[in-house]
Formats: C-alpha cells, structure tokens, sequence
C-alpha cells in the first residue's frame, strides 16, 4: 500500500499506539480528538465526495485544512479559541504522521506551519454575594430534580470544580463529618481534594442521604440513574440562571455557564485575600500564572492600588468630570 493510501491505517494508529498506549491521554482528551476528526472527515466527505476510508494523504493538504477552519469559523459558528483546539488535534496527528512516514515530512512541515488564531480575551464573569444567592434560591426544594440542582450548584460555587469533575464525582469521594471535603480526579490526573464549607456539606449531606447510592454511583445522577452529561449541567444552569433573573435584574447582563461558577468561586477567594498560589492549588490550575486573570477581573483591588498612589493631601478617588460635556467626552 503506497504511503498517499495509508490515511485510513495511520488515524487508527494516532489514537490507538500514540494517543492510548504512548501518551495515555485522559478520556476527555480522546474524546476532544475524535470530535475534530470526525467534523474533518465529514466536512472532507461533503467537499471531495469519499468516505473516509477512501481519503488519502494527498488531498488532506495545508489549503484544505484551511478550507476547513475557515468552515468551522463561518459556518458552524465555532469560536476562535475552539479552532486552536481543532488546530492543536490536527498538528498532533500530523507529527505524528511524519514520524511515521518521512515522505509526507515536507507535506507535514507545511501542515504543522498553519499558526494558531489570535483572539479577543474579554474579562471574565463572575457573581456578586446576591447573585449567588438568588441563584441557589430557584431550584423547587420541594422536587427531586430541584434537591439535586441545588446542591450540585453550591458544590460549584464552593469548590469551583470543572463540569467534567462534577459529573465525574462518585459518592465514595465525598467525605463527611469533620474535615468534610470531596476527592477528584482533575485536569492533567491531577488528584486534589477541597474542603466543603458547612452550609454545602450539609446540603450534601442531606443529598447523600436521599440519593442511597453505591460508593461507585455518581453524586449528581439524571433521572434515569447515570452521570449527568456535560450539556445536560450547562442546560440547568442556565435554566436556574434564567429563572433568577426575575429577582436578581443584574443577572440580565450576564450570560451564565458552569465555568463562571468556578471563576466565582475563584473571586471569593481572591476577595477575601487568599494568596493567588492557594487559589492555583484550590482550583487544580496547572500554574500559578493562570490565576492571574482574576487580577484584571477585580475592580476593587485596582481601587485599592488607585488609593495607595494618591498624593499626600489629596482625597482619594477617581477622577469625576464636573460637567455634562465632559463627562460626555470621557464616555467616548
């Protein structure tokens, strides 16, 4: 078989020998590889007219993985921070292809040379003391669905655990009584455990207690007994988010998902003057650097930096136009 015919062979052995028995990446990363393959096979179907054991590395050049990030960006609406995640799968498979075949090394170079996309980075959104609680308060007490809602949204507020840990976390891995905390798996198989408040570990416990699982069951299961899926939490924080916004209007302003639970999380801390390397280690972050975006999101700590460069003799505060066209022009 010559080596343009091999595409079939080589994308089984990527997941197989690299992905799987090499670098045993975790099932999250597998599952973020597959779904860029599979949008590339089907977009790569649509255009060349072949089923994907009919491709070839030939027509899977550099302008046809342009051609189909362009398609991700226009036509599926996909964001460009997910095109470098697209991207990143993609140049992974193809090192991986010109180690395996030194032929297609200069077909790969050019492959591996299309960059990465620059973005906008916005600040981030977190909730206010009476956002958090106008959320927590709208899931029905008095429903099974509204129990588990409620308790699986102070959990995110508290702990700031990613969704994939949420829906990962078993009841073996919520300990209870003194020292309450809950153990996960998180990014990189990183384990951490975090302690739970006492207002959350009771909920919990009060949720365990009705949930009668096996150590093995998830915490937070659907109706028909499994783990919550990814798109089913982002559904029913947004639903809960929706129904708070009739008695909290600055929820309005805000488009609410499960990650900005767990920046708010990180804000708490950060506010009530918890080191940055602590929040790193409370949140399973990598670095202690990535924390450093809640600095830019925190007006008051600019507030509090502001006061401290105020000449002597002078009132502190910002700057206030004393006039209607001034203050016109600085709104520009």
């Amino acid at each position: 078989m010559s080596v343009c015919n091999r595409f079939p062979g080589l994308l089984q052995a990527f997941f197989t020998d690299r992905l799987l028995r090499q670098r045993q990446v975790s099932a999250h990363t597998l599952a973020s590889y597959r779904d860029t393959f599979r949008l590339l096979l089907r977009f790569a179907g649509q255009r060349l007219g072949k089923r994907p054991s009919e491709l070839s590395l030939d027509e899977l050049d550099a302008p046809f993985i342009g051609q189909f990030l362009d398609h991700l960006e226009k036509e599926r609406g996909t964001s460009a921070r997910t095109r470098n995640v697209r991207l990143a799968a993609i140049h992974s498979f193809f090192r991986y292809v010109s180690l395996c075949e030194p032929a297609c090394a200069d077909r790969c170079a050019r492959i591996l040379a299309i960059p990465s996309k620059r973005h906008q980075r916005k600040p981030i959104a977190f909730l206010s003391r009476d956002e958090i609680a106008a959320l927590v308060a709208t899931p029905d007490a008095q429903t099974w669905i509204g129990r588990r809602d409620r308790t699986l949204l102070l959990v995110a507020i508290q702990t700031g655990l990613r969704v994939s840990e949420l829906t990962g976390l078993r009841c073996e891995e919520v300990i209870l009584g003194t020292g309450a905390h809950l153990r996960c798996d998180g990014k990189g198989r990183k384990q951490r455990c975090t302690p739970l408040g006492r207002e959350t570990a009771a909920v919990m416990a009060s949720w365990l207690r009705e949930r009668t699982g096996e150590p093995g069951d998830p915490v937070f299961p659907s109706t028909h007994g499994g783990a919550l899926s990814r798109d089913a939490v982002e559904r029913l924080v947004t639903k809960h988010a929706g129904a708070a916004q009739r008695h909290c209007p600055s929820l309005t302003r805000k488009r609410i998902t499960p990650h900005v639970l767990r920046h708010t999380t990180a804000m708490d801390l950060l506010q009530h003057g918890v080191d940055r390397s602590v929040i790193a280690l409370w949140l399973g972050h990598e670095s202690v650097e990535t924390t450093q975006m809640y600095l830019h999101a925190d007006m008051r700590l600019k507030e509090q930096a502001l006061a401290r460069t105020t000449p002597v003799n002078v009132k502190p505060g910002r700057y206030r136009p004393d006039d209607q066209l001034l203050a016109f022009l600085e709104c520009l």
